[in-house]
């Protein structure tokens, strides 16, 4: 009955976890914040801690991609007494850069993909930043699976509004039953699709506990085969 499969990129086909800490030993090692006194293992626990909060008020409109650009790495450096923006624009602009290129998947991303897009349309639906998705794909070799890139930026809605899926479904030529949402957010991934009728694939590998009304739930990319 499908026809189009959409993916969120970050956390469900690009492993941003793993690459998101490879970039970040990278600017620790390059910026010498061991000279600082920063401990790495604390570096990355405390970026994860102020990037969750500063994407989760993005994502729900509260501020802008340049907060994150600004904030983050100052709100960073900001817990080991260092108040330093030069610094913290020069390690933002820097992880910016080496991010996007690691090309780290989920697991069994590949295999599945290859599995699908002889199969269905793919289609990237995503609230990442314009101008470095197309960077993540290519990194890990999965641009050639998809026939559109839609961003929040571009399309001027943010997932989980209906109106970027909506634009994600004209780009396609597609009615909403014809398609299908996999992610790994469910407010704006799952919420997101269900705003716009599209039918949902959470994808919860850590399975945590929630009570989301989805129509189907996967621990490994891998079950879509038996699923689609």
């Amino acid at each position: 009955m499908y026809r189009c499969i959409f993916f969120d990129l970050d956390h469900t086909l690009w492993d941003y976890e793993t690459n998101a800490k490879e970039a970040l030993y990278d600017i620790y090692i390059d910026f010498k914040l061991t000279e600082k006194e920063i401990d790495f293992d604390k570096f990355h626990l405390r970026f994860r801690e102020v990037n969750l909060q500063l994407w989760d008020l993005y994502d729900n409109g509260r501020i802008t991609s340049d907060v994150i650009r600004n904030e983050r790495f100052k709100q960073i450096l900001e817990t080991f007494n260092v108040h330093d923006e030069t610094l913290a624009h020069a390690l933002s602009d820097q992880y910016l850069h080496i991010c996007p290129s690691k090309g780290n998947l989920m697991p069994h991303a590949l295999d599945t993909l290859n599995y699908l897009s002889s199969r269905y349309q793919l289609t990237i639906i995503t609230n990442g930043f314009e101008e470095i998705q197309h960077r993540k794909l290519s990194a890990g070799k999965l641009d050639h699976f998809f026939n559109h890139v839609i961003t929040s930026q571009r399309s001027g809605y943010r997932k989980p509004a209906k109106e970027i899926f909506e634009h994600a479904l004209q780009s396609n030529g597609i009615h909403a039953s014809q398609a299908v949402m996999i992610g790994d957010n469910l407010v704006t991934d799952m919420g997101g699709a269900r705003n716009a009728s599209i039918d949902t694939v959470f994808f919860n590998p850590d399975i945590i506990f929630h009570q989301d009304e989805v129509k189907h739930e996967i621990k490994c990319l891998s079950e879509l085969c038996a699923i689609l």
